[in-house]
């Protein structure tokens, strides 16, 4: 017999519905663990956050996963936003990669440092609306075209900070797709602009079968899966989510061997390889490991750590002039990030932002300025390593394989 089968029915979590979240309430779920598996739960009970300012964040609250973070920097950021040098926290498990990200800032900064841009700003839902036959579906795209500032004005109806930019139109079979394109401040916004989306399309459906009796519409869904969501998309690169974000820098060639070890032109010739590898496997970056900066940066400074999924995009680019300097950048097009709301006030989160002067209202493309920078020297670092020989060595003197 399985211990499925040898053990009783399994007991409901304990909750309070009143108020579930104090230190009573997860104590008493703690205690709850330990009598049905016998668990040890002496460093998941250690932390310092307020139970109480949990609340919107998680549910059944018992502790803390505690990640270690480092410091790297100091990263140099030539940005509209961010201007300056900053240390970066950077919350991670994987040995050596502070270290390399480090070092990557070094050389950007000794090559007078990170040219940093936001170019764009859209956050999506993506609702879809189901017709008899493709011509209605047709017809009602342009109906949404000559009502599209009504629509606007119902979907602000339900935001601060969220503003409607424009709609875009995909047709397939007897369906439209509407992809909401929406700004939304200093927070990340999918919840946002999807109660904005679902007000406009309440609005739509009510308004278009009382406009075009004979138009057809038989039912509409909130999301087509055109918006996304915690995926990554073609569509997200080619037309933003999030924030597009891209940093670039000019590297003279005496910086590249002293930091690095390496001549610029090796490192060119690396890029062009690379680039051939990332289109045989179909990758959606053709960086080097954006992933790593992103997931340390997002769990340090309290960004929702599934959103690596969309912002993990890049597009790398790298030439080379006539005296040897290198110029390289990356291209970020769906980095989602926020300074205000979500996990961004929790107490170790706003330490980390404010560590940056990152933290509250009017801070996000600063932020996102410094994760593109940081994005960069990693990827710079690494691509140091892999030619110098010295990406195993590094692992085996500081990472777990000493």
């Amino acid at each position: 017999m399985t211990d499925q089968e040898n053990s009783t029915p399994a007991l409901p979590i304990p909750r309070d519905k009143n108020n579930d979240y104090t230190e009573e309430q997860a104590q008493r779920r703690r205690t709850f663990l330990v009598q049905q598996r016998d668990a040890s739960l002496n460093h998941i009970s250690s932390y310092s956050i307020d139970p109480a300012s949990t609340a919107g964040n998680i549910e059944n609250f018992i502790g803390a996963a505690q990640v270690p973070i480092g410091l790297a920097g100091p990263l140099q950021i030539n940005g509209e936003h961010a201007q300056g040098e900053f240390y970066v926290p950077m919350a991670t498990t994987e040995g050596t990669l502070v270290a390399s990200y480090s070092r990557g800032m070094r050389l950007l900064r000794e090559a007078g440092g990170v040219k940093v841009s936001v170019v764009d700003d859209a956050m999506q839902r993506a609702p879809v609306f189901i017709f008899q036959d493709a011509r209605q579906a047709r017809d009602f795209g342009l109906w949404i075209e000559d009502n599209f500032s009504t629509i606007k004005e119902k979907s602000e109806q339900t935001t601060r900070s969220g503003a409607l930019r424009n709609i875009e139109q995909y047709a397939a079979a007897r369906m439209r797709y509407l992809r909401f394109n929406f700004t939304t401040g200093d927070a990340a916004g999918q919840n946002m602009v999807g109660k904005a989306t679902s007000a406009a399309c309440e609005w739509i459906a009510s308004e278009y079968p009382s406009a075009f009796p004979e138009g057809g519409l038989q039912r509409y869904m909130l999301s087509g899966a055109m918006d996304t969501d915690k995926k990554h998309s073609q569509l997200n690169t080619l037309h933003t989510r999030g924030k597009r974000v891209i940093a670039e820098a000019i590297i003279p060639d005496n910086v590249m061997r002293s930091v690095l070890g390496i001549p610029t032109e090796m490192i060119y010739k690396m890029r062009q390889i690379s680039h051939v590898g990332s289109f045989m496997a179909g990758s959606i970056n053709t960086g080097v490991h954006s992933p790593n900066a992103l997931a340390a940066l997002f769990i340090a400074c309290g960004q929702d750590a599934a959103n690596v999924a969309e912002s993990s995009a890049a597009i790398s680019y790298a030439d080379l002039d006539a005296d040897g300097n290198y110029y390289v950048s990356i291209t970020i097009p769906s980095l989602i990030v926020a300074t205000y709301g979500g996990g961004t006030g929790l107490g170790t989160q706003k330490e980390c932002l404010e560590l940056m002067d990152c933290y509250g209202q009017g801070k996000v493309n600063k932020f996102a300025e410094i994760v593109a920078g940081t994005v960069l020297a990693g990827d710079l670092s690494l691509s140091g390593a892999i030619l110098a020989g010295d990406w195993v060595t590094s692992h085996d003197q500081l990472g777990r394989n000493r």
